[in-house]
């Protein structure tokens, strides 16, 4: 299955983990009927929150968003790390309802009858900074509830859960704050909170430990303010599995229990996993298989951190993911892949593609097999890649591949530039720039959000040239790490490799993005245009590290 991304499905009953291996951080699912509907975060990237489908949590298709832009003016501008934090679906007297945190301005909701119709405008539910992770939770006794975490960057601690009541219609808190549970001697940076209810017991499924190196914690009460017992349910164990993080619970028609988890995976960002579950008869769920090299718990040192070594002691007890498993029972489904892919024959982008900013419509035009990116004038921040909110940007779908496309330059003034490139911890790229004097193709990079851009190497081309074949392949050198290599033709045949190997990082929650761009150098004035042909993305023919 070569000609797609990435295949999940091994087409013989079974599948393999990442069931998606692409960046969608901090998932959140719920069944609806026989569709299985799953969310993620986006961040600063738009439009935000992804809805995507499926028939038997392994093949999935992203077919609509919930929020085209974030109505707060100030993401006009791209603000990294901000914007859109750990999402929850949920579907309750016949409407569609995601909850989130934004750090810095509260917990909002949006709701819809159709999830792949439009959404009405977000709610604040809750005002306040260090509000994030929220899950709503609806009573068999008529009240309504917001679980959730704090963002100790913003208001000074974290480790802790916090619930409040709200308003029926899930509208507005209507009560206060309450601190319900405490993890920070066994639990440490517990977050991502994600409420349910079973046999009248109270569960909260939560990670714990940090993304890089944390485990899955399910906490339990008979009362939904406490208090809770906690136990741990998943961690890493022996597998290559790191974390494992946030996600959520969900129950197939013919009663089978699945768990759907991200694994930060440097610059591949958070992928997605599926985890079988059961029940124990004592009531606490069962996550993933049995460790085949359990850690032994003797060998926890005297004087370790409390909630290392309570992970330690859990390491016999408790599951670890799976890297492949017996598919859940499901009707008959088409085998589907990521979409990165577009030739631009619609009016419309491809739902792949997200802006780093909030986007306008007279930021590109598409339709014919081509798209026109404007390169309007920057917001007064500066003038990198990093400041465009009109760069044109998806999530990596596959660990190695190859992009092609060409930019027609015939359109773009002195003062503008237009390329591709892959955007992370840093970036790197070709800008094909446009002076007074002629043009001239760099190869760029820069070290972080807000560090200077460099020129690290640059050539004249020639005065008649109007449109340059651009390419870039990402080739693995380790489980989380890769290199790409730009390069550029001017005949669409002979390519000519730009500077040294490039190896993007992870950046602020999100990991790497093939991105295509135009815009006007320095901080100038709008520069005209550049026209695009159409973005192929091709996988490599064998994957380092694939099973």
């Amino acid at each position: 299955m070569r000609d797609k991304l990435w295949c999940a499905d091994c087409g013989d009953g079974t599948y393999r983990n990442p069931v998606l291996m692409c960046d969608y951080s901090d998932p959140d699912v719920i069944r609806v009927g026989d569709t299985y509907y799953l969310t993620a975060s986006t961040f600063n990237y738009v439009p935000g929150l992804p809805i995507l489908t499926s028939k038997d949590l392994v093949n999935w298709t992203l077919v609509n968003y919930a929020l085209p832009n974030i109505p707060e003016s100030r993401y006009a501008a791209p603000c990294h790390a901000q914007g859109v934090w750990a999402p929850a679906i949920r579907y309750h007297d016949g409407r569609f309802y995601i909850y989130y945190g934004m750090p810095d301005e509260g917990i909002f909701m949006v709701s819809a009858e159709d999830a792949l119709g439009q959404w009405e405008p977000p709610v604040c539910v809750l005002p306040g900074k260090g509000l994030i992770d929220p899950c709503p939770f609806w009573d068999d006794d008529g009240t309504a509830w917001v679980v959730h975490g704090y963002a100790k960057s913003r208001i000074g601690f974290k480790s802790i859960l916090g619930l409040f009541p709200m308003s029926w219609d899930g509208k507005h808190a209507i009560g206060d704050d309450h601190l319900i549970f405490d993890g920070q001697r066994t639990q440490p940076t517990i977050e991502g909170p994600k409420m349910y209810k079973r046999n009248g017991l109270y569960y909260i499924f939560a990670p714990a430990g940090g993304v890089a190196t944390g485990w899955q914690t399910v906490l339990r009460s008979s009362c939904i303010q406490g208090p809770y017992e906690e136990k741990i349910v998943l961690k890493q164990g022996s597998t290559v599995v790191n974390g494992p993080h946030q996600g959520g619970w969900v129950t197939a028609p013919n009663g089978e229990d699945w768990f759907l988890h991200f694994q930060s995976r440097g610059l591949y960002g958070r992928i997605t996993h599926l985890q079988p579950m059961r029940w124990e008869e004592d009531g606490w769920p069962c996550i993933g298989v049995k460790d085949e090299h359990p850690v032994d718990p003797a060998k926890v040192k005297a004087g370790e951190d409390a909630g290392e070594a309570a992970v330690v002691a859990a390491s016999t007890e408790c599951g670890v993911p799976v890297m492949r498993h017996k598919k859940p029972a499901a009707s008959e489904q088409p085998i589907t892949s990521e979409q990165a892919s577009d030739d631009f024959t619609g009016e419309k982008l491809g739902l792949q593609w997200q802006f780093m900013g909030n986007w306008r419509q007279d930021f590109f035009a598409a339709g014919d097999g081509k798209l026109k990116l404007y390169a309007r004038k920057l917001p007064a921040a500066g003038d990198t890649l990093w400041d465009a909110p009109q760069v044109l940007t998806q999530k990596i779908a596959c660990p190695a591949f190859t992009v092609d496309t060409g930019v027609d330059v015939t359109e773009l003034h002195a003062g503008g530039q237009a390329g591709i490139a892959l955007i992370g911890g840093q970036y790197g790229g070709l800008a094909v720039r446009a002076e007074a004097n002629g043009l001239r193709m760099d190869y760029i990079l820069s070290g972080g959000v807000n560090r200077p851009e460099t020129v690290c190497t640059s050539l004249p081309l020639p005065k008649d040239v109007r449109h340059v074949a651009l390419r870039m392949t990402l080739t693995p050198t380790g489980y989380d790490q890769a290199e790409a290599v730009f390069s550029f033709s001017l005949d669409g045949q002979n390519y000519q490799t730009m500077g040294e190997p490039f190896s993007p990082e992870r950046g602020t929650w999100v990991g790497a993005r093939p991105s295509l761009f135009a815009m006007p150098l320095h901080g100038g004035e709008d520069a005209g245009c550049a026209v695009f042909d159409a973005f192929c993305v091709a996988p490599a023919a064998a994957y380092p590290f694939d099973e």
